[in-house]
């Protein structure tokens, strides 16, 4: 049960990551969710002790968690475009 809240939800962090960094017309749904996941493990392990947050796998998901995986996804997106263009945007 873990594992397919930590797809679902990492998918939909990714998403939304996606259309915040407006590049969500130039990645798929694969690339979503891994950036998504990746993010949320980062942002997890690097602000989750600073939100105090718990884990995006439990149910109902802790809100600071949400924040810190979102915050890593935005971030692991940013290192992505930087990558593949050369810019964070």
């Amino acid at each position: 049960m873990y594992w397919i809240l930590l797809l679902a939800i990492g998918g939909i962090l990714g998403w939304l990551a996606s259309i915040v960094m407006r590049t969500d017309a130039q990645q798929g749904i694969l690339l979503n969710i891994v950036v998504g996941i990746v993010g949320s493990i980062v942002g997890n392990f690097l602000l989750g002790s600073l939100l105090g947050g718990g884990s995006i796998g439990s149910w109902p998901p802790d809100p600071a968690a949400l924040l810190s995986a979102f915050l890593g996804a935005v971030i692991m997106l940013g290192a992505v475009n930087l990558f593949r263009r050369g810019s964070v945007r």
